[in-house]
Formats: structure tokens, C-alpha cells, sequence
């Protein structure tokens, strides 16, 4: 029997731990000038995060790791049906993961009604690991449902799945997180994963950078598509970043942006 408390300790555990490494990183060594405000704006930003992580709480008790233990015991899923071993289906889990995800991004920008829940996480007028938990509650359902749905059409297992939310927590902090490093590093990681000056673009003030970069883990997946960007048209120290609508300071704070997506606007 899955033991919750434990691993939603680990859990959180894990994610103090990623948040206080970038967010150390960033006062150490930020890619660009601190926005004032930072107070504020992390307050707003991760008070959203618990909010997320109360409904989710809520209304879908088990969420991502249940559904896998679900199909696991009815012995349902496609890579079950297909007999795959378990370290290949443990590797396409993570890939196909990805991918869902990536497509679900895109889908929040192409639908209005998802944008209306979506451009929540877009409306930060600065970009760190803090943004990388910024998103609206009802956005938070609708992605973890999407997630369950994949998770037990492919039968992954309930460790890969484990191992999955981690990877794409600590990926979402970091590539959002407001980082230097050498510029060798970032073009050799930027083959394969995602990185703060790659994503960084995706939050441009510019839609058509904003429809751009939409990866979390795999980078891969805007190059084969054709939304990959290589750089910001104003440089990535003095982009300007967030929504044209929303930089009224009124209009960025906790309570406004949980109710913005249901008003006429």
C-alpha cells in the first residue's frame, strides 16, 4: 500500500530544495537586472501555487501517481498491450510525458478560453523560478486531468510517473529561473533540454515570441514542430517581459488575477 504522507513529503521536500538552489542562484548570479517588487510578486506567485495545490488536493485526491496505480491493477495501457519491457516503457513515459505536455501548452495559447486561464502565468512582469509556479488553479485541474488521461491510455507505471512530476517540477523552476552561466554551457544544453534563456523568450511582451518555446524538459519537440526561437529580437537582458494588458500593479495582485479569467475582459 502507497504510503502518501511520505511521498507527498518528499515532494514538498524536494521542492524547497530546488526553489531555495535557484533561488540562491539568482541573487548570486542573475541573467538580468531585478525587477522591483520582488516581495510582492513572489507572494502573489506562490500563494497561487498553494492555491493550485489545494484544489488539486480536493478534487483529485490520488492525481497522477493514483491513476497509475489504477491501470497498473487492471493491467491496462497501451505499453501493457504491447508488451514492452519495463525500462523501454519506463524512458517513453518520460518522452511521451513530455510531448502530452507540450501540446497542452500549445493548446492553452490557441484556445481563448484556455488563454484566459493561461495568460495568468504569462501576466508576471518579470520571469525567475518563482514564475515556474505561477498558474491559475483551474489550469492546474484541467493539466492534471490531461495527465491522468495520458498516463493510464499508456500504462505507465506508477515509478515512472513518480519520477516524472519531479523531473517536471525541477525542470519548471529552473527554466524559468533568472540565471547566467557561460554561453557554451546554455548552446550544448539547449540541444536537448530546455533552458531560462530559451524559455525566457516564450514571455516575451511580443506574441509572436510568446507562441513560441513552448517546451518544459525536451527542447526538441519546438524544433521538430517549427516553433523554436533562437534568440529575443531586444536581447535577453533587456526583453520586456509579460502581457501588454496587465502592468497596472492594481491588476497583477493574488486576488485580481484568480478572478481576471471570469471577468468580461
Amino acid at each position: 500500500m502507497e504510503d502518501v504522507p511520505a511521498r507527498e513529503f518528499l515532494q514538498t521536500a524536494v521542492f524547497v530544495l530546488i526553489f531555495v538552489a535557484m533561488a540562491t542562484w539568482e541573487y548570486v548570479a542573475p541573467r538580468r537586472p531585478k525587477a522591483p517588487g520582488i516581495l510582492r510578486r513572489w507572494l502573489t506567485n506562490l500563494g497561487l501555487a498553494l492555491a493550485c495545490s489545494v484544489l488539486l488536493k480536493i478534487a483529485l485526491p490520488f492525481a497522477l501517481f493514483g491513476a497509475a496505480s489504477a491501470a497498473e491493477a487492471a493491467d491496462f495501457g497501451l505499453f501493457r498491450v504491447i508488451g514492452l519491457s519495463s525500462p523501454v516503457a519506463f524512458v517513453l513515459t518520460l518522452v511521451l510525458l513530455d510531448l502530452a505536455i507540450w501540446a497542452q501548452h500549445v493548446a492553452m495559447h490557441k484556445f481563448p478560453v484556455l488563454w484566459r486561464l493561461h495568460r495568468l502565468h504569462h501576466a508576471d512582469i518579470d520571469v525567475d523560478s518563482s514564475t515556474g509556479v505561477r498558474f491559475h488553479p483551474f489550469e492546474a485541474l484541467l493539466s492534471m486531468l490531461w495527465k491522468m488521461a495520458v498516463v493510464v491510455l499508456l500504462g505507465a507505471s506508477p515509478w515512472a510517473v513518480a519520477v516524472y512530476e519531479a523531473m517536471l517540477l525541477a525542470l519548471a523552476l529552473f527554466n524559468h529561473a533568472n540565471v547566467a552561466w557561460p554561453g557554451v554551457i546554455e548552446t550544448r544544453l539547449r540541444m536537448v533540454l530546455v533552458t531560462p534563456d530559451m524559455h525566457r523568450i516564450h514571455h516575451s511582451i511580443y506574441r509572436d515570441e510568446t507562441d513560441s518555446n513552448y517546451g518544459n524538459t525536451l527542447s526538441i519537440w519546438d524544433r521538430i514542430f517549427g516553433t523554436y526561437v533562437e534568440s529575443p529580437r531586444d536581447g535577453q537582458a533587456s526583453a520586456t517581459l509579460g502581457l501588454s494588458n496587465f502592468r497596472d500593479p492594481v491588476d497583477l495582485g493574488f486576488w485580481r488575477l484568480l478572478f481576471r479569467p471570469f471577468r468580461s475582459d
